[in-house]
């Protein structure tokens, strides 16, 4: 069997199949397996020594990791299934940023959360020049967006030499904030400024290039919108500017289309997520399974992993029934 993504999603089924006694290859197209957890939460919240220590196991184990291999770029889907692979689970997560589209967001230093948190969590950008990626940050960052994602670049930041003022920038209030109530109260405890009911309209740079300033509007909240929750409006002549070194928009992102792209056959919804029967996560490919966040959208670790549970025992049944 063929895992394409080591994340939570791909080493879970990887390790269920191998304790069916199946060999698997797992293709990670970073240079370290762990997906998210490892690129994206903090070394605060979980040392990365956990994780390779798993990763360390499923090799004793018989884990073929391929590292550096991005499915789509070095082989195709079809490709893969051609080396041999009688099935092939696809948990590639969801590792496309979202933008908002204002003026300001090419300029340098600002990054999207996946890319900052990359930076800092996986290659080490804190401790440069001993490690060898920097991260620009200045004094003032500003974190654009109220989520768990939000929330750990908010405190990656304070960590970082030099930063003297971090703020979460959110649009609607701190009750509708999507982030876990422990992940606010913890940002806050640390130092992290809230500034809710707050959206930002552009970034001003300097002749260089990098950003200096944010402008921001306030908002009020008006009926809810489709998620449920009060949509929020713009105060009219409510704009004003803060100095900012740094921004991290943190709004979300969606899965990579890459592989989904060089697999005409494999069905996607207009989101870019595989379609995938929820229980077997089968998809429109016979033998191909897929779970996580590249099927169901940026979701926790923990539903990842249960996908991963649910994949193995699907692809378990269905080589067993060709045997």
């Amino acid at each position: 069997v063929a895992v394409i993504g080591a994340g939570p999603a791909g080493l879970t089924c990887a390790g269920d199949l191998i304790r069916l006694g199946y060999s698997v290859t797992l293709f990670e197209a970073l240079h370290n397996p762990g997906g998210v957890l490892v690129y994206g939460i903090p070394e605060f919240r979980l040392p990365k020594d956990i994780v390779y220590k798993e990763v360390d196991m499923l090799k004793a184990q018989g884990l073929d990791l391929q590292l550096n291999m991005v499915v789509g770029k070095v082989y195709d889907l079809q490709e893969v299934m051609d080396l041999g692979y009688e099935a092939v689970f696809i948990g590639t997560g969801a590792g496309l940023p979202l933008f908002m589209g204002i003026p300001g967001e090419e300029l340098n230093g600002v990054y999207s959360a996946n890319e900052y948190l990359t930076r800092i969590n996986l290659m080490k950008a804190y401790k440069f020049p001993e490690w060898d990626t920097p991260v620009h940050v200045g004094k003032r960052v500003a974190v654009i967006g109220g989520g768990n994602v939000a929330m750990d670049a908010a405190r990656c930041s304070l960590r970082l030499p030099g930063v003297e003022e971090v703020h979460i920038i959110y649009r609607r209030s701190g009750e509708e904030m999507p982030a876990r109530i422990e992940e606010s109260h913890h940002a806050k405890e640390e130092g992290v400024i809230f500034d809710v009911l707050t959206n930002p309209l552009q970034y001003i740079g300097d002749e260089n290039g990098w950003v200096k300033k944010a402008e921001l509007q306030k908002q009020e909240l008006g009926e809810p919108d489709a998620s449920g929750r009060r949509r929020p409006v713009p105060v009219e002549g409510s704009n004003y500017t803060i100095e900012v070194d740094t921004v991290v928009v943190a709004i979300g992102q969606k899965p990579s289309p890459l592989v989904p792209l060089t697999a005409p056959a494999l069905n996607t919804r207009p989101n870019r997520t595989i379609e995938t029967d929820e229980e077997t996560c089968a998809t429109s490919i016979p033998g191909v399974y897929a779970g996580g966040d590249v099927a169901t959208g940026a979701a926790t670790v923990i539903s990842a992993m249960g996908a991963g549970k649910r994949a193995a025992e699907s692809i378990h049944k269905y080589l067993s029934a060709k045997a």
